[in-house]
């Protein structure tokens, strides 16, 4: 068995005390995007899993996109990332 090479730690302790490794990470391919694949992502990012760049790169999001998301999780939590939510935490 051989272990891929990666720059940076291949898992973080959250601060639930949960483990993410990159394992936990939507595939580079995704096409839809859930509310649960767009916090996985923020949350590594936060956490030093992966930095924002290589998110935005290995993705293909927008900057702006990618902020929106971390905007959505900071001022209402991960329920503010569901398509169906998103008229509900709009800013009027």
């Amino acid at each position: 068995m051989y272990i891929k090479k990666t720059k940076g730690p291949r898992s973080v302790r959250l601060p639930d005390g949960t483990l993410m490794s990159l394992a936990d990470l939507p595939p580079v391919d995704t096409r839809r995007w859930v509310a649960s694949r767009k916090a996985a992502v923020v949350r590594a990012v936060a956490h030093g899993l992966i930095d924002t760049q290589e998110a935005l790169k290995a993705y293909h999001l927008s900057e702006e996109e990618f902020l929106s998301w971390v905007r959505a999780i900071a001022d209402h939590g991960e329920d503010a990332l569901k398509t169906t939510s998103t008229q509900k935490y709009r800013q009027p």
